[in-house]
């Protein structure tokens, strides 16, 4: 299958149940379905209500159907002086792996940063991730093996903000 067989479209608040599947999929095949705590109320309101991040699908052109999606948002970077693209998250059904639509949904995401002059467009992945970081590498990405990420999440996130 080839990219023209892929259609784009940005989600709408409509589609906030079919986010979360795909939201759930991702967590499942990251072994880390129990840690989503997401609802589709808190993906209407973060996502449509505040625009604090954007959600494009890759439908199957044939039946429209929705294939793959991915989640971004901007960021911003000091060193290059403008915005970037953060993309949190990016799934594609198991059933349409391998047939251009990982890479295609990666183009799409380009274009949008090249449309928006960002400077960057940076992701995470997981550390035994093989096919996914297979799968970047061949996109000319480049590891940011220097750098380690760091998190303040739930009762250590709450604790310092109330540290006085």
């Amino acid at each position: 299958m080839s990219k023209s067989n892929f259609t784009f479209r940005n989600a709408e608040k409509k589609d906030c149940e079919l986010i979360l599947n795909f939201i759930k999929q991702l967590a499942e095949y990251e072994k880390m379905s129990d840690e989503v705590e997401t609802t589709v109320e808190m993906l209407e309101e973060w996502l449509f209500d505040k625009k604090i991040a954007e959600v494009i699908f890759a439908c199957e052109s044939e039946s429209g159907r929705e294939v793959g999606f991915m989640l971004f948002f901007h960021n911003f970077s000091t060193f290059v002086g403008r915005g970037g693209i953060y993309l949190e998250d990016l799934f594609v059904l198991p059933e349409y792996r391998g047939q251009g639509c990982g890479k295609a949904l990666f183009r799409q995401l380009t274009k949008t940063a090249v449309e928006r002059n960002c400077g960057r467009v940076e992701w995470a992945c997981l550390d035994w991730n093989k096919p996914s970081i297979e799968f970047y590498l061949s996109l000319n990405a480049r590891p940011m093996d220097e750098w380690t990420t760091y998190r303040l999440a739930g009762d250590s996130l709450k604790k310092l903000a109330s540290d006085t």
